[in-house]
């Protein structure tokens, strides 16, 4: 999709120049920097920075302007610098003049939304006791759910179309079970005339899942069917609507499909599909997708009919190895010592040891996409794989829908093809082990919560079986979100590391060879940090354990550099990060001198290397190369996690892979809002739902882009995440269309890719109090 540099999509939207002035001006004024440091409070970065020398060039719109490490600022030139903390140095020539303007800018962004809520009504942070289908007073359900005041309306059909017709040739249909009773539409024309609004213009009007696959899995439905549908002339006269198919014959099945992947429809016998292979319906047919679990499975779970002993006979040792752990350290200082003997003679092997698991791989050229709530969608994943992200994290999914067999839950599971190869590794680089094989790594991991230990363990060993494509099983132990941090899950784990070792022990006993992870925070309050003690626990176990079974097998640890308490009022302190980072070190040098040899564990049940030693990952600000590589040089962390740096501009993995400034054009930035939207129409389909949800997790993403400031803007670098811009005009139009913090604007981007918004659709953004609402 070409996009003219002076006139956005080809004079489409002819308002965007005379609105230019009023986006910008709900931004900071310039003339007013004490207010400004005043609203940016302690989100600003303190440190110092110099001016750029030399002038800087700046890009056309159609190409991108690498900006040279001679450009950046020299850190230890000492000059005087003019940079105002939380202000975003924008060169004088863009700047507005905003004095005598009324600041019409609405209130602060809200940062938490990156890491903890959802965009659904669904609850995503109920207890782990507590049933997906309780009920309030009077047989009335309760409005659960992070997300319970924000709607986002009905995008669907006016007439539905039965399904007996969505996918079958107009004369062919298949017999409907509902007969007469049946309420939907069985007449296609009339659907197609009536029932539902007219194809979509954009993309050039060709449905972007037909280019992919040869076939479209939305049928009918579709909003690009023209695209790919002819009328068929028979020789009695008669015309018959029928769908294109451009898929190769289906070939004699010869191997059964591999595990836990989406087999194309034409050799998926197991999936249950026709020889058309849409009567199964979209979600199962979307190749190159793996980790789909089949609503047999999901039935299996939700009806408890899956044989889970082994994860049962764990949990019960877990049990009571933690009741007898509570009498030895409630016992009386003045009790005897052959009675002491007689409690340690009581504690019991467990049942059976872990399995060898698989190796993992953190370095500097592994830059890491954290696990991002809502916005760490399949598509956006996809993204940023192809940008450079070496490994990434499935949306945090709790451990109770699991293994009810909620479908939104493991619908989180589902993994990208691009997602399943290994991530980059350099040659010359030594292990911190002898055994590892690069070819059977993968970039994906999956997170869960859960504040029981039982709840994660069943869940490991679920995963274990349904989705044996995972690098990694990730505890989640930092979510600050009040609902999940009050039911015991999240960041509340920070203060209860015995719980938090039972877990990890009890997931990695049960999770095969899958691998097992945490991420945590500094800790609760701001002014206790306890990130010490839980990596003390997670590296070696309790005292009482860690001589007799070893670490609990953790192979790699998490920190995001920020309290519970903090959110994100604080810059993350990476000085904190270094020194977790040391501990680190020294557990794994004193690792031997610590272990009683006489004793020592099997390697299996150890951590990731064959002694034990855990990788450790630093979390928070992160929204440069410069940012990354000085993170693993200063703080001498194994790799960064990359959060709100990858929201607001996912070309930064490019960026450590050049390591260079890299000044996207406008064009180049709508070139990746069009993959998104290419990439979720594949992923949730090319209907009127599957257009809704893309639009929907599209407005999501630009919450966050919007607040990209290009780097040819700057006066100083490096950029800083939390800087705030002044009223400022880009380059050309499109550049400060999008570079607005007006929703109306993301509506109106989002209408480039996805034709006029649904007049049921309703919109109302994270960060902000107003929303939404299509007029019609």
């Amino acid at each position: 999709m070409a996009v003219e540099s002076d006139t956005p999509m080809g004079g489409q939207h002819p308002d965007v120049d005379s609105h230019s002035e009023e986006r910008s001006a709900k931004r900071i004024k310039i003339d007013d920097t004490a207010s400004a440091q005043e609203q940016s409070g302690e989100n600003g970065q303190d440190a110092p920075h110099h001016a750029q020398n030399g002038n800087h060039v700046e890009p056309s719109d159609n190409q991108t302007q690498p900006i040279s490490e001679a450009s950046r600022p020299s850190e230890e030139s000492g000059e005087p610098t003019d940079r105002v903390k939380g202000l975003a140095p924008i060169k004088k020539e863009y700047l507005i003049d905003m004095s005598g303007t009324q600041d019409e800018r609405s209130g602060g962004v809200d940062d938490d939304a990156a890491e903890g809520r959802r965009s659904d009504n669904r609850d995503r942070s109920r207890g782990d006791g507590e049933d997906s289908r309780s009920q309030g007073k009077k047989g009335k359900k309760k409005a659960k759910g992070q997300n319970t005041d924000r709607t986002f309306g009905r995008f669907d059909d006016a007439i539905p179309l039965c399904n007996s017709r969505a996918y079958a040739p107009e004369f062919s249909p298949k017999e409907c079970q509902y007969g007469e009773r049946c309420k939907m539409c069985h007449d296609l024309r009339k659907y197609l005339s009536e029932g539902r609004r007219e194809d979509v213009e954009a993309l050039g009007g060709k449905c972007p899942a037909f280019e992919a696959y040869g076939y479209c899995a939305s049928g009918w439905k579709c909003r690009f069917v023209k695209s790919h549908m002819e009328e068929i002339e028979h020789a009695d006269g008669k015309k018959e609507l029928v769908l294109s198919d451009n898929r190769p014959p289906k070939p004699e099945p010869k191997e059964k499909p591999e595990a836990g992947e989406a087999a194309a429809p034409e050799s998926s016998e197991e999936n249950g599909a026709t020889v058309n292979g849409r009567e199964k319906g979209e979600d199962e047919l979307r190749p190159g997708i793996y980790n789909v679990v089949t609503m047999g499975q999901k039935i299996q779970l939700n009806r408890k009919r899956l044989d889970l002993s082994k994860a049962d006979q764990y949990i019960t040792w877990l049990n009571h190895e933690a009741g007898l752990s509570q009498d030895f350290h409630h016992r009386r200082k003045d009790q005897p010592v052959m009675e002491l003997e007689d409690l340690r003679a009581r504690f019991t092997d467990p049942p059976f040891k872990p399995s060898e698991k698989r190796r993992l791989y953190f370095g500097a050229e592994t830059p890491t996409l954290a696990p991002l709530t809502t916005q760490g969608n399949l598509p956006f994943r996809r993204l940023c794989v192809e940008l450079g992200c070496q490994a990434t994290y499935s949306e945090m999914a709790l451990g109770m829908p699991l293994l009810q067999g909620s479908k939104p839950d493991w619908t989180l599971m589902r993994a990208h093809k691009s997602e399943i190869t290994p991530p980059k590794m350099n040659p010359g680089a030594v292990p911190l082990f002898d055994d590892y094989n690069h070819s059977r790594d993968l970039k994906f991991g999956a997170q869960i919560s859960g504040s029981a230990h039982w709840v994660v363990t069943k869940a490991a060993d679920v995963l274990n079986r349904f989705c044996p494509h995972l690098r990694l099983i990730d505890l989640n132990c930092g979510c600050p979100i009040d609902k999940v941090f009050k039911s015991g899950a999240g960041s509340a784990l920070l203060d209860a590391s015995g719980k938090m070792e039972r877990m990890i022990r009890g997931m990695n006993a049960v999770s095969g060879e899958i691998p097992i992870t945490a991420k945590i925070r500094t800790g609760v309050r701001k002014d206790r940090p306890t990130a010490p003690q839980v990596i003390s626990k997670l590296a070696f176990g309790a005292r009482e354990h860690r001589e007799r079974f070893g670490a609990p097998g953790c192979a790699a640890l998490t920190l995001h550099g920020r309290s519970r308490e903090q959110r994100y009022t604080k810059t993350a302190d990476w000085g904190y990060i270094g020194e977790c980072a040391a501990l680190i070190k020294s557990y794994n040098d004193e690792k031997a001198q610590i272990t009683d040899t006489m004793a020592e564990p099997d390697e299996s049940t150890l951590a990731n290397a064959k002694d034990g030693r855990m990788y450790f990952l630093g979390n928070g600000d992160c929204y440069s190369h410069v940012d990354y590589y000085e993170h693993i040089e200063k703080a001498r962390v194994d790799t960064v996690m990359i959060g709100r740096g990858a929201l607001i501009k996912p070309w930064i993995f490019e960026e450590i892979e050049k390591g260079q400034y890299l000044d996207k054009s406008s064009t180049e930035r709508l070139g990746y809002i069009e993959k998104f939207v290419r990439y979720g129409l594949e992923a949730w389909g090319s209907d009127e739902l599957g257009i809704g949800f893309t639009r929907r997790f599209l407005l999501e993403y630009l919450s966050f882009a919007h607040r990209y400031v290009p780097i040819g803007l700057l006066e100083h670098l490096p950029p800083r995440l939390n800087d705030r811009p002044p009223a400022y005009k880009g380059r050309n139009e499109m550049e400060t269309l999008m570079a607005s913090d007006n929703y109306k604007d993301w509506i109106k981007i989002s209408e480039m890719f996805l034709g006029p918004v649904h007049p049921g659709f309703q919109f109302q953004p994270k960060h902000k109090s107003n929303s939404y609402e299509a007029e019609g």
